[in-house]
């Protein structure tokens, strides 16, 4: 991969397909291109299929959080998206947030508590293994 370019828009940052593994994803968010899932060599079925019920919108990485892999399929905000958390150590370890048009979501963390706020679902993986 070349040198990061300056940062662009959420919406303006173009896809790169180079194919990563998963030691290659990066711990900080991107901020001047997507890495998408179909990119990910050991992308797991439940990530390449996780907006197959939203419109199959392209899924693209956003960050680590500890061990966990972040990405999201769809817009960030006040839209029919799903982020999808992974654990880089266990990749058969996931779990999903539901964002919805009206500004609701919902999802479940590793602990097994429910969330509806976006922020306690992050902060349950940053305190989980």
């Amino acid at each position: 991969m070349s040198e990061p370019g300056p940062p662009l828009p959420a919406h303006k940052r173009p896809y790169d397909d180079t194919p990563v593994h998963t030691a290659d994803l990066p711990p900080l968010p991107i901020r001047d291109r997507n890495i998408p899932a179909e990119a990910w060599i050991e992308a797991p079925l439940e990530l390449l299929a996780s907006g197959d019920d939203i419109g199959k919108p392209r899924i693209s990485y956003k960050r680590r959080i500890g061990s966990w892999l972040l990405w999201r399929a769809g817009p960030a905000r006040k839209a029919n998206s799903r982020y999808v958390a992974i654990d880089a150590d266990d990749l058969t370890k996931v779990y999903f947030f539901r964002l919805f048009p009206d500004g609701t979501g919902e999802g479940i963390g590793p602990r097994g508590v429910t969330h509806t706020r976006f922020r306690t679902w992050k902060e349950e993986l940053n305190e989980s293994p």
